[in-house]
């Protein structure tokens, strides 16, 4: 008995290398991505309040406003004035009005100073404001 053969022809299983790229290069984006959103911002050293709900919440687009414990404002590691905070401000909500604003300030920190600058980002039209603190350890 012979058996027909099929009109057609038989390939051979090949490996398509276009979708392995595909993936590869998502890959390299996806980490690329994280990487860069894992930088720390440049600050001051400071000794933050503790916090027991604290987790890191760092991003490289982030506005940070730091007090020190002898009351100087600083944005990034350079010392400001008011005037030149809420000139600062004014530029980085012009670029992003939902930029992260987050304030820095050491343990020591006079309340009243904190509360100085809260009032300066809240003028500037900041609606979202948050605190850095560190996690307490356990």
């Amino acid at each position: 008995m012979h058996l027909l053969s099929s009109p057609v022809p038989r390939r051979k299983a090949r490996i398509e290398i276009i979708p392995l790229i595909d993936v590869m290069f998502f890959l390299l984006a996806s980490f690329m991505m994280v990487s860069l959103s894992m930088q720390k911002a440049a600050t001051k050293k400071m000794d933050l309040a503790l916090a027991v709900t604290s987790k890191p919440d760092f991003k490289p687009d982030i506005f940070n406003i730091g007090v020190d414990k002898s009351g100087q404002v600083t944005i990034g590691k350079e010392a400001v004035t008011f005037e030149q905070l809420d000139s600062q401000l004014a530029d980085a909500l012009k670029k992003n009005t939902n930029a992260p604003i987050f304030i820095t300030a050491d343990q020591a920190t006079l309340h009243g100073r904190v509360n100085q600058v809260l009032d300066r980002v809240r003028r500037a039209g900041v609606q979202r404001v948050s605190f850095a603190v560190s996690p307490k350890p356990q």
